[in-house]
């Protein structure tokens, strides 16, 4: 449920690596937390570099955040499909995460704080 939902501005640089370069990097990071899930970073979009970024077909409904969009990372070592996404509307309980991007992270991407 929405209840289980927190935000909050998490301290410090956070970055997104993925391919040997750096993809976003910023000091205004949020941090979702949603019942039992890992916690998510999520980055301000004028932290990311979007030109490393194809926005993709996949949409998926949430029913306590709304629609998310995905992009692919195109990065050196080839094509991470929808890798990233954002909730470009989100529902009002979760507002504080519109125009910021999230990252599906492993072996190609990691996210990081500094």
């Amino acid at each position: 449920m929405a209840g289980e939902i927190s935000i909050r501005r998490l301290d410090g640089v956070w970055t997104v690596r993925t391919g040997g370069a750096v993809l976003a990097e910023t000091r205004n990071a949020l941090e979702l937390r949603e019942g039992g899930m890992p916690p998510v970073v999520y980055f301000p979009r004028e932290d990311v570099a979007m030109a490393m970024l194809d926005r993709s077909r996949k949409v998926t409904r949430c029913p306590h955040k709304g629609d998310a969009s995905y992009f692919t990372i195109v990065n050196r070592s080839g094509r991470l499909e929808d890798a990233a996404w954002s909730y470009e509307a989100p529902l009002e309980a979760v507002a504080a995460i519109r125009g910021h991007l999230a990252f599906d992270t492993g072996d190609a991407v990691t996210v990081e704080r500094f």
